[in-house]
């Protein structure tokens, strides 16, 4: 017998869940725990491990076992922070600058969704195991704000673990169908999801089976490893001013130790203090001399020495309601998701932000597979239909002449959703449009993320601007996008699929938010400024054909003409110069072309 199941592919651990009596219930994996470590190890005989076997040996084995593989699926090297790359095993990029990890021991490069599909494969191995059914279809879930190409490079990675992927769904979604599947009356929900890697909220529109995203805002760089890292470099860093050694020279002393941090971050969730202790931290150094490492850490201090981190909660909560268009105060429940939320400084500045006691009663760790298998019994028809409204987190659209951005698809737009916008030519006798789809809030479309770039041939070779040229934007129920360029009189075409697995830009998609409001009056300005030399451009080749009379000793009386030709000269001077700001010479040199072009009968 077949059966459907949820996975949520999480960056720390992963869980599987499927529809068993009519409810969502976990399966545990062949270990006999409810969840299984996202880790991927090589031991000798090049033997791969995956799960709570490769985590236990990962310290003596660091080069060879990679963990937290979620933070690169669709990213690009140059586009991660130092700390994203500073891992034990070794984080490299391929000619394209796609992401590779390498493992020593087998001697070889493993793409990010290769690993991810290692994960995937076991925990739906043990899933048919324990339930004794064939398991080769699934929902898996992503964060809100993962873009096209990381939601595809998912998507790739379950298809390699031999799955069908029903459906891609955000992990705050899954987690409010879980919440709301017995829930008939009306509400406003948000869903705070924390997790290792990731941080995601959003507001949605539960009651009468119909689930509607109304807004999602995040961090796609914030989770519990950067809280990790941060108490380990503080330890580190402790250990040397007291002992003068460095525990960063020796790998498996620093896994120890990262192990160790780990499990003081999680005491100090529900203990005021909490002890880091790792014996003989430094092997092979003289009897004589201490290294052991002793070290108390209180919850303030862990508070403070993350407060930087804990600050970077509060905008997307905010932004998240502002976009909803839903007051404060007509927010029914908060819902923790992810557990990095057991956290008491991250609950603290929830309830702070939302003015509200926060909802516990659900597991967080397990909550999002449970709504991708409530999903998934859907979609098997396992359950009765429900109706799952979820949204794209930024916008999507075109360049169009000048540099700006044409948004095609609005951020927080309902997905599915098809849109056509009609685009013309700019040049007399264009027979090719390049197309170039980004990703993105700013108005210049550079400033985006370039997600990818086709060429339509075969346009009519007829005037500037007559040509019609459809653009469609295809957005499926995964947030997967097709585009497609259509001459609406020769119907011919060419489309796209974004299959590349890019990141967005070094900036997270919090940060790119703001920075569109930020750069809103700068972005206008340069696309005037752009256009502006654009028309001066046509006019002064208008001009042209006149102005070899002057110096050729024409018979001109009227000296406008070395007026209009001096005109002409500074024009082109500063469009040439490249330099930015020059709206405010460009005009008044545009009021003189003007009025001698007019003189002329030029225009």
């Amino acid at each position: 017998m077949r059966k459907a199941v949820g996975i949520d592919l999480g960056t720390t651990y992963s869980v599987v869940a499927a529809i068993e009596g009519g409810k969502a219930e976990i399966i545990p994996n062949l270990e006999g725990f409810r969840t299984t470590p996202s880790t991927v190890g090589y031991v000798p005989n090049r033997r791969v491990i995956v799960g709570q076997i490769a985590k236990r040996q990962c310290i003596v084995n660091s080069i060879n076992t990679i963990t937290s593989v979620k933070r690169f699926m669709g990213a690009r090297i140059f586009e991660l922070d130092s700390e994203s790359v500073d891992m034990p095993y070794k984080v490299m990029a391929d000619d394209n600058f796609n992401i590779l990890l390498y493992c020593p021991l087998v001697n070889r490069e493993f793409r990010p969704e290769e690993i991810s599909s290692i994960i995937l494969r076991k925990v739906i191995e043990d899933a048919a195991v324990s339930t004794g059914k064939i398991i080769n279809r699934a929902v898996v879930t992503v964060p809100a704000y993962f873009n096209v190409s990381q939601r595809k490079a998912t998507q790739n990675a379950a298809e390699m673990a031999g799955l069908e992927v029903l459906r891609i769904i955000n992990e705050p979604t899954a987690a409010a169908l879980a919440y709301g599947l017995d829930k008939n009356k009306h509400e406003i929900i948000v869903i705070f999801d924390l997790g290792g890697g990731t941080f995601d909220v959003s507001v949605l529109e539960v009651g009468e089976g119909v689930f509607e995203v109304l807004a999602a805002s995040g961090d796609s760089h914030l989770g519990g490893d950067n809280f990790d890292r941060t108490l380990l470099n503080y330890v580190v860093d402790e250990y040397y001013a007291q002992s003068n050694l460095d525990i960063r020279s020796n790998t498996t002393s620093l896994q120890r130790v990262t192990d160790a941090v780990e499990q003081a971050k999680i005491i100090l969730s529900s203990m005021p203090i909490a002890f880091i202790t790792v014996p003989f931290v430094i092997p092979h150094i003289k009897e004589d001399e201490p290294n052991h490492l002793l070290m108390e850490i209180s919850r303030g201090k862990f508070e403070k020495l993350c407060s930087k981190l804990f600050a970077r909660c509060y905008d997307p909560v905010e932004i998240a309601i502002k976009d909803s268009g839903v007051g404060k105060k007509r927010i029914d429940k908060v819902v923790l998701v992810g557990g990095s939320t057991r956290i008491p400084a991250v609950e603290s500045i929830v309830a702070e932000v939302v003015g509200m006691e926060l909802t516990k009663n659900i597991n967080p760790d397990e909550v999002v597979a449970m709504g991708a298998a409530i999903q998934a019994g859907v979609l098997a028809r396992e359950l009765k239909e429900m109706l799952l409204l979820d949204v794209t987190p930024l916008s999507l659209g075109v360049e169009i002449m000048g540099g700006g951005f044409s948004r095609i698809i609005d951020r927080n737009d309902t997905i599915p959703v098809q849109k056509i916008e009609p685009f013309s030519t700019s040049e007399l006798g264009q027979t090719t449009a390049e197309i170039k789809v980004f990703q993105g809030e700013r108005d210049i479309a550079q400033a985006n993320k370039c997600l990818g770039v086709f060429t339509l041939t075969g346009i009519r070779p007829v005037g500037q601007s007559l040509p019609r040229i459809d653009v469609i934007f295809d957005l499926d129920v995964g947030g997967l996008l097709t585009v497609t360029a259509r001459d609406a009189k020769t119907l011919k075409e060419q489309s796209i699929i974004i299959r590349d697995s890019g990141d967005l830009t070094k900036e997270d998609v919090e940060n790119m938010t703001k920075e569109a409001a930020r750069y809103k009056k700068i972005d206008q300005r340069k696309l005037k400024e752009n256009s502006l030399k654009r028309k001066l451009e046509r006019l002064c080749k208008l001009a042209d054909p006149i102005l070899p009379m002057n110096s050729q000793g024409a018979n001109i009386q009227n000296k406008n003409i070395e007026f209009l030709e001096e005109t002409i000269v500074q024009i082109r001077r500063v469009i040439d110069s490249g330099r930015n700001s020059t709206l405010e010479l460009l005009i008044p040199l545009k009021r003189d072309l003007l009025y001698y072009m007019t003189y002329f009968h030029l225009i």
